[in-house]
């Protein structure tokens, strides 16, 4: 197990795809494509999303593939996991999806003001002793806030309860907007936005796992950026 990690983080050092930026590069606001994804990188003007915590990147290879007209950036610590989805992308030319190895605490040294049109949380960890670590916690959407442009969206995908009533309870608490909301994704179908039923087939190695074993799928989106809370 250990060779086959080494393995893959010695290829990934070779991807053009993949960034893994020095703690050089976090203290001193470095990262050279801070504020120049769109130039540098995908060298287009398209909207640019995150998938946060995005362990193996099913969502960013997912949606990629579907929306060429997108770029799509995946965000983990864990870099073994992130080698599968880059690894993917190159076997497919895919050139609109890269991926960030860096801790998410990190996230506005690698991104600019209003970079950002849209964040994806796919089955983050809940953190249940560790609200303020929970990727919907105040602590790091006043980080999103800083780099996600006006009217863009978090979107927020998970089959634990802890993490989606604390979820609605911060929606609530800190007055974000909240666009759509459910408990049961796969249960609603029926009342869901013609948007939501568009991307349902993507599916992570974890949700594939959990719907199998009869747990409840929620979702929901909502915006943080509005008059209230750019005041707070």
């Amino acid at each position: 197990m250990a060779k086959n990690k080494l393995r893959r983080f010695n290829e990934m050092k070779e991807m053009a795809n993949v960034f893994e930026p020095s703690m050089h590069e976090v203290k001193e606001n470095a990262f050279e494509l801070k504020g120049k994804w769109r130039e540098k990188y995908f060298k287009n003007d398209n909207p640019i999303i995150l998938e946060l915590g995005c362990g193996k990147g099913e969502y960013s290879v997912g949606l990629a593939r579907k929306y060429a007209d997108k770029n799509f950036i995946g965000l983990d610590i864990k870099g073994a996991r992130m080698w599968v989805g880059a690894k993917e992308c190159v076997a497919e030319g895919l050139t609109n999806v890269a991926f960030l190895r860096t801790k998410i605490d990190f996230i506005t040294s690698f991104f600019a003001e209003n970079e950002v049109d849209e964040i994806w949380l796919t089955f983050s960890d809940p953190q249940p002793n560790k609200p303020n670590k929970r990727l919907t916690s105040k602590f790091f959407i006043d980080r999103y806030r800083q780099i996600l442009k006006p009217g863009g969206i978090v979107h927020l995908k998970t089959d634990s309860d802890v993490l989606f009533e604390s979820t609605e309870e911060e929606i609530k608490e800190h007055g974000y907007k909240q666009l759509f909301l459910t408990w049961d994704l796969y249960g609603d179908v029926d009342q869901l936005p013609e948007e939501v039923h568009d991307i349902m087939h993507i599916k992570t190695h974890y949700e594939q796992l959990f719907t199998e074993r009869g747990h409840q799928i929620k979702y929901c989106k909502f915006l943080i950026h509005d008059e209230q809370n750019d005041k707070a």
